[in-house]
């Protein structure tokens, strides 16, 4: 039922990515028929703008459509005349406010902001604070469904519509206006306040049934509806006044008042610190550098009264798991799992970059010739493009050839590398030609470009450009490899730079196009819905299209020189890859609901997650649409290798079986994880199966077999330049990395390693990687690298072939030991030599479970023997973590804040570095994992 209905009501995202069975498209055509598709209106005659050697037009082709009503009716963005001009975030959690989808709702349909939801109405704002999860469609999706616990306006407002007035990085400001009175309501990611300004009327609260109050102090009103507590906040020397379900307060000569939803009724007074310093903007600022991504989410504030600057916001799981900066103790409820809140309008993030590279490593495990002819069959097919005429599947073949280039140099079939690249600059020069069978439009109302023929609501709705023009972007950045003179801004390069402003524009300040069309730098991730029309929010299925912009914008900045292009892409694949892990895999396994009983989903939500697709319920495109393409930007999945062998596992169980139709994509997946599995997988088949249509033998093979040799990628090593990667095959570490640049570059490996590679070209070299000052070392016990994992027996390690464990940390004995190790389990390692990475800080991710026990709290110290003479030099206390009293792992990191540090850092010069964890209260044992990605410590050293 609910599948169904997502389609009849809107055809976003993909609908159909594949040629769908008989099933599928039937419901797609009864679809169409049921919006009512009708005939576009005739458009004025086109102008032809140059663009380089290329050229796009200023109209749409005839008998095409832009934005529509899902009547057919052409639509306009619903902006203010403040922001009249202002290229509008469509692909947004907002979008709805300034996208008109369905012609009888001038205001929005329900916006996910996390933790508060929103839905504009005539009267003002719909406010909720969704809690508990339902489990609909057959138990195929969870959601945290909007449901306004009140309603923030004006007295009497009868607006007849809702606007944007106002937006930024992650808020937005819509408008009402009856012609009496005026309101407005900034609202956000993360955040806890609506703040609200108004005129021609009191301030209105209405509530969804009667609220109690538990706080009443004139101007301050603390009330809890449906289970949920509010903060009401008027200018001082006003009064709330109840009556039933009607709150209101006179503003006197002011015009604002906020509310706040608060974790606990205590929370009162922290809240009320911050009631009147109105949020009126938000941004973030990214760096990567000697391969770690930096990123510092900021709000700007304004005090209505008083002095205070400050502000309260809740972090998501994604952010605070790469954070060392305070949190508080509060937290809330979200569909995302726990949110934080920290008491600051600043907080940053710092995380490893993901890896790029335009192809895995040479190694011994491909056999030449038989890559070769699968080179070959492709190269020499009587249509390479298999048919393609619209921009998905045009992009879907460019996407194949473009990973077929490199392979080809690597085995020395330099005639067919050039073939391939004939064959993709001659169909990119076809779209980049205004005139023909297939070219772009830009649309000066909604400020995109679109191409034509276009597919799955990209014209219509929106929808999908970061999808679609990522191949595009990707096949360029391969040519611009091989061919500098064909990106030039002269040639061909200005076309592809139009694409990339279009899904992922840097500036705020670009009049043409907005600043990341389709990326919620808050979520985290992209939306794929142009207007956001549905009730369970916004919506992306294909995170790995999206990733492929990522990886893109990697590549073609690396290959063009265009470092701020190249460290966009780098921020938005490091982002993305987390939110992937957490919020699509749960690889925690802290984020989906305890009775949503699946590994991963399908699609991701602003209510929350279905284990679906678009356009089939079948297991293998549901697990394989969040794979493809595979590419060397895929690398980034290898970080949680017990979850992918969750995944795989489910889908052969949801299956019947192992994987048929899309086992080229399964089998790369795997392999990324179990390399040996995959690779036995591929030779029982032989070469006998039908490749996913954007697959190849030929990559699927190279890839495979790679892998197969060279080892699983290693990520806990990284590279100071992002067109890097490392694998690691029985304690063997495989380093690659291409230069882009005209002159060698050195490239230092996070674990001390490192590679001299020749001006534009690759260079891989194996070996332990650094340098270990020990003369006997233990090869289980590496002491180079600055992520170490637990291993069990008191060990810190680099190693990653240790097998997983769990050790048990004894009882406080029913004595308060916050602070103070009492029997802790110790972890060590020694005779290590580092220098002090600036602006990093200690880290560590353990997974911790205290059975059905009640009232534990493990608690960690990290401490530091700079010179290995037995005197800790440094030590850092963390706040414990209050575990649950149900079965299963829970994770606890540094995100818990600091509780005491004495000491300096300084250089490590054959030092020690320990980690002690205990119970700080409680009276029973618990236990700490080892051996996995998820019980490790990361120190803030070179």
């Amino acid at each position: 039922m609910i599948e169904v209905l997502l389609v009849l009501t809107s055809l976003s995202g993909l609908v159909s990515r594949v040629t769908p069975r008989p099933a599928a498209a039937t419901l797609l055509a009864i679809a169409v028929a049921a919006v009512g598709l009708g005939p576009a209106a005739s458009p004025a005659a086109a102008a032809t703008i140059p663009a380089g050697a290329g050229s796009y037009t200023d109209a749409r082709p005839a008998g095409t459509q832009g934005p529509t009503t899902n009547t057919g009716a052409p639509v306009t963005p619903k902006l203010t005349s403040a922001v009249r001009d202002k290229p509008v975030p469509t692909n947004d959690w907002w979008s709805s406010l300034a996208f008109q989808r369905y012609g009888d709702n001038p205001y929005s349909t329900p916006m996910y902001g996390h933790p508060l939801t929103y839905q504009a109405k005539a009267s003002g704002l719909e406010v909720g604070y969704p809690t508990t999860p339902a489990i609909v469609g057959d138990g195929r999706q969870y959601e945290y469904a909007h449901k306004a616990d009140l309603t923030v306006g004006l007295s009497g407002l009868n607006s007849p519509d809702t606007k944007a007035d106002a937006w930024s990085d992650w808020t937005v400001t819509p408008y009402w206006a009856d012609g009496s009175r005026t309101f407005r309501a900034t609202i956000g990611h993360g955040m806890p306040f609506v703040y609200a300004k108004g005129s021609g009327g009191d301030a209105r609260i209405t509530t969804a049934s009667a609220p109690t109050v538990f706080s009443d102090q004139g101007n301050v009103l603390g009330i809890t509806v449906a289970g949920h507590h509010y903060a009401l906040f008027a200018p001082t020397g006003s009064d709330w006044n109840i009556s039933g379900s009607t709150i209101t307060a006179g503003l006197g000569s002011k015009d604002y008042f906020s509310l706040a939803v608060l974790p606990s009724t205590d929370a009162l007074a922290t809240y009320r610190k911050y009631a009147f310093s109105f949020v009126t903007g938000s941004q973030v600022a990214w760096q990567s550098t000697g391969g770690n991504v930096r990123a510092t989410y900021s709000l700007t504030t304004e005090a209505k009264e008083g002095t205070e600057r400050g502000t309260l916001q809740a972090l998501y799981r994604h952010q605070w798991l790469h954070t060392s900066d305070a949190l508080t103790p509060y937290t809330y409820v979200s569909p995302r799992g726990t949110m934080k809140v920290r008491e600051s309008a600043t907080f940053t993030t710092s995380q490893k970059n993901n890896g790029v590279v335009p192809a895995l490593p040479a190694s011994s495990g491909v056999d030449k010739a038989r890559l070769t002819g699968y080179l070959n069959e492709v190269a020499n097919a009587s249509d390479p493009f298999s048919g393609a005429t619209d921009t998905y599947w045009t992009g879907k073949a460019l996407g194949r050839l473009a990973q077929l280039v490199p392979v080809a140099d690597q085995i020395g079939q330099t005639a067919t590398r050039d073939k391939l690249l004939g064959l993709m600059k001659g169909r990119l020069q076809e779209w980049f030609t205004a005139g023909g069978a297939s070219e772009f439009s830009y649309d000066k109302d909604w400020k995109t470009l679109t191409g034509y023929p276009a597919s799955y609501g990209s014209d219509t709705e929106l929808n999908d450009h970061h999808f679609h023009y990522s191949y595009y972007v990707y096949a360029a950045a391969i040519i611009a490899q091989y061919d500098q003179a064909w990106v030039a801004d002269s040639a061909w390069g200005t076309m592809i730079k139009h694409l990339i402003r279009d899904t992922a524009n840097a500036s705020r300040t670009d009049s043409a196009y907005p600043f990341l069309r389709g990326f919620d730098v808050y979520a985290g991730h992209s939306w794929a819905s142009g207007h956001q029309g549905f009730a369970a929010g916004n919506n992306q299925e294909s995170s790995s299209e999206s990733i492929n912009l990522s990886a893109a914008l990697v590549l073609f900045g690396s290959a063009t020189g265009d470092n701020a292009l190249r460290d966009l892409g780098s921020y938005l694949l490091t982002t993305e890859s987390e939110a992937i892990t957490q919020y699509w895999f749960d690889a925690s396994q802290q984020v989906f609901p305890a009775s949503f009983g699946h590994d991963t989903v399908g699609m991701v939500w602003g209510s929350g997650g279905a284990y679906s697709t678009w356009w089939t319920a079948n297991p293998e495109e549901i697990h394989g649409i969040n794979v493809l393409p595979v590419t060397g930007g895929s690398l980034h999945l290898a970080r949680e290798k017990a979850a992918i062998k969750r995944n795989i596992a489910e889908m052969e169980r949801e299956n019947g079986g192992p994987a048929q139709e899309w086992r080229d994509l399964l089998w790369e997946f795997e392999s990324l994880s179990d390399p040996a599995s995959a690779k036995a997988k591929w030779d029982g088949v032989n070469g006998n199966y039908t490749p996913e249509q954007g697959e190849s033998k030929a990559h699927t093979y190279h890839w495979i077999n790679t892998l197969a040799a060279v080892g699983a990628p290693d990520m806990t090593v990284s590279g100071d330049i992002p067109t890097s990667a490392v694998f690691s095959k029985n304690g063997t570490r495989t380093y690659t990395a291409h230069n882009h640049g005209s002159t060698v570059r050195t490239v230092t490996f996070s674990d001390g390693k490192t590679l001299s590679v020749p001006a534009r070209s690759t260079a891989t070299s194996t070996g332990p990687g650094g340098s270990d000052p020990d003369p006997d070392p233990d090869p289980g016990n590496p002491s180079t690298g600055n992520t170490f994992r637990l291993k069990t027996g008191g060990v810190l390690t680099t190693a990653t072939t240790d097998p997983a464990g769990a050790d048990t940390i004894a009882s406080a004995d029913g004595v308060n030991r916050d602070g103070t190790p009492y029997r802790p389990t110790v972890y060590e390692v020694k005779k290590v030599n580092g220098k002090v990475t600036a602006g990093a800080a200690t880290a560590f991710r353990l997974r911790v479970d205290a059975g059905t026990k009640v009232g534990l709290a493990p608690q960690v110290r990290v401490s530091y023997d700079l010179t290995g003479d037995g005197t800790f030099d440094r030590a850092e206390t963390f706040r414990y973590f209050a575990t649950d009293p149900v079965a299963g792992w829970e994770e606890y990191t540094q995100a818990v804040g600091a509780q005491a540090t004495t000491g300096s850092l300084g250089e490590l010069k054959n030092g020690t570095v320990r980690l002690e964890i205990w119970n700080a209260l409680g009276n029973g044992t618990s236990q700490v994992q080892t051996g996995t990605d998820a019980a490790v410590l990361r120190i803030p050293y070179q």
